[in-house]
């Protein structure tokens, strides 16, 4: 009988306790989680211009896309020119060291760029670039 006791303590001395390791895994989980820079997208294709002088512009939060036909598209859905300031306060808000890039159709008209500009600079955000193909 006592050996038999002595088996069943050895037994449980020699499991593995895993709950340190698994409260490691999900902590960076939650930190890789939380740093990642998701990258987000306008919603539609454009044709966008060449220009020689074109640079890669790194932390974009705000992707507003402008169509041939003036459509106004921000995180993949269709907005009325009017909501498009409180798109951008409320994209903004989320990322304050963002910026704003528009990325217009060759085709698009210079007036609703204009207003699309307006409305980030009305949003308070002054940071605000058109994207352009490389040639």
């Amino acid at each position: 009988m006592k050996q038999h006791f002595q088996n069943l303590v050895d037994e449980e001395e020699a499991q593995i306790d895993m709950t340190p390791m698994l409260d490691v895994v999900f902590i960076m989980l939650i930190f890789f989680i939380v740093t990642a820079s998701f990258v987000k997208e306008a919603g539609i294709d454009v044709n966008r211009p060449e220009a020689s002088t074109a640079v890669k512009k790194d932390r974009a939060n705000v992707l507003i896309a402008i169509s041939d036909t003036g459509e106004i598209w921000i995180n993949k859905r269709r907005v009325d020119e009017r909501a498009v300031q409180a798109n951008i306060e409320r994209l903004h808000a989320e990322n304050p060291q963002g910026t704003v890039v528009i990325q217009a159709d060759k085709k698009a008209t210079t007036e609703t760029l204009i207003k699309v500009m307006d409305a980030s600079r009305a949003a308070g955000v002054y940071d605000v670039s058109i994207a352009a193909q490389e040639q």
